[in-house]
């Protein structure tokens, strides 16, 4: 046993640990569904710039922000569905995990469209996830 481990442990021993436990990697507070938001408003106005511009050097440069800001989306959706909502949640909200494929799928969408109506359905279905999301936790919603 390293020297350093011997240290804490005799340190611990010492002192009286106590252990903590809660359902995610970190205490409640970090998740919130206005990051995937966030992104996908950037997703919605960047098919907006790109439906408005005749610059094919700009539209090039649209679509991979747009494509970078898609795969963001997908991120924070995942950390939520993978880190955040548990089992009680599916019990509660049978609809979750659809609501989760469906966001994830539109976020995939987003990469290949230029058409912000397809941005409006990708918000709209965080949206929809914002909702439970901030039932789960018996919390007003924050503002947008």
């Amino acid at each position: 046993m390293p020297i350093l481990t011997r240290v804490i442990t005799v340190a611990e021993r010492v002192v009286g640990v106590t252990t903590a436990s809660a359902h995610c990697d970190v205490p409640c507070g970090v998740y919130d569904p206005a990051q995937a938001r966030i992104e996908a408003e950037s997703v919605m106005k960047i098919q907006e710039k790109y439906q408005d511009s005749d610059d094919e050097v700009f539209r090039q440069r649209c679509v991979l922000i747009k494509e970078q800001r898609a795969d963001l989306v997908k991120h924070h959706l995942w950390v939520l569905w993978t880190d955040y909502f548990k089992e009680e949640h599916l019990q509660k909200w049978p609809n979750l995990h659809d609501l989760f494929w469906k966001a994830t799928k539109l976020a995939g969408e987003s990469k290949k469209s230029q058409d912000p109506a397809q941005g409006q359905q990708l918000l709209d279905a965080i949206e929809q996830i914002a909702d439970i999301f901030w039932e789960s936790k018996g919390e007003k919603r924050k503002a947008a």
